[in-house]
């Protein structure tokens, strides 16, 4: 069965998917993070053998729960990041109670998650990254990563994506972007112990917290100045950093009142809710 480890884009899903890589799978000292035993889905060898023609979209809704049935044959849980909204497509579903074990959804407040979406996508300005932000059909592909990835991610708008995964009936577990910058401890403690109940295991305080201290948002950009990030985007051949900002992506300092208040309209209840506003 599936956890899905789920965000809208830029929302620190990679940053947790270290997190728990370095928990679960490693035992080194550094954080690795160009060997990641945590999968993305969707993936082009999920669908071999299931349809040779996953590049359109109506084939791909269609055979998301197909692709999920064939990995869950091996009878383990497994984690997966993912970037897709919670949707349905006619009569078909990204996923469901019989594929999904449950999902840890990562949050972010959109006014900062504006700025990270125009550097990693290459954005021309901020009425861009709103646009993107606000799109309720938004579909997207990676195509600067690895080939096997480069497939399309329904995400919709960050509103219909934080509602959607909402819906998910099995092990919800809410985690706020903000909280795991003032307070990893506390937040990288909720989803160890949500790991733990689902993988029926204990993991000791100092392997927490080793994996906390090496997987530091500081240290993540440290390592991806030295050894580069395979998962950074590319444009005209050169890498945009990954690992950005961090703290230092504080709306109040970067955006226009004008964009500010266009998603505090747009996003009002959702943003009340997360107390974001």
């Amino acid at each position: 069965m599936i956890i899905w480890l789920a965000s809208y884009p830029k929302s620190g899903n990679t940053w947790v998917r270290l997190f728990l890589n370095s928990l679960i799978y490693t035992n080194d000292k550094i954080s690795n993070i160009n060997n990641i035993h945590i999968g993305q889905f969707p993936n082009r060898k999920h669908f071999q053998e299931i349809t040779d023609n996953v590049d359109d979209l109506s084939e791909f809704a269609k055979n998301c729960i197909n692709a999920q049935l064939k990995i869950n044959l091996s009878n383990k849980i497994k984690i997966f990041k993912t970037h897709h909204a919670y949707w349905t497509n006619g009569n078909n579903k990204f996923t469901n109670i019989n594929t999904t074990l449950g999902v840890i959804y990562v949050v972010r407040d959109p006014r900062n998650i504006i700025t990270s979406l125009k550097n990693h996508f290459n954005l021309n300005n901020y009425d861009d990254a709103l646009n993107f932000l606000l799109d309720e059909k938004k579909v997207i592909t990676f195509e600067n990563q690895k080939i096997e990835i480069n497939l399309p991610h329904i995400i919709s708008s960050w509103k219909n994506h934080f509602i959607s995964w909402k819906k998910m009936e099995k092990n919800y577990l809410l985690i706020k972007y903000e909280n795991l910058l003032s307070t990893p401890e506390v937040e990288f403690e909720k989803i160890t112990n949500y790991i733990e109940t689902i993988f029926d295991r204990k993991f000791e305080k100092k392997r927490v917290l080793d994996a906390i201290n090496m997987n530091s948002f500081d240290k993540l950009k440290d390592l991806e100045k030295e050894n580069g990030f395979k998962e950074a985007p590319k444009f005209s051949g050169s890498p945009i950093s990954f690992f950005n900002l961090g703290k230092k992506n504080n709306w109040k300092n970067l955006l226009e009142t004008r964009i500010s208040k266009i998603i505090e309209k747009e996003f009002e209840k959702e943003m009340e809710e997360l107390n974001y506003i």
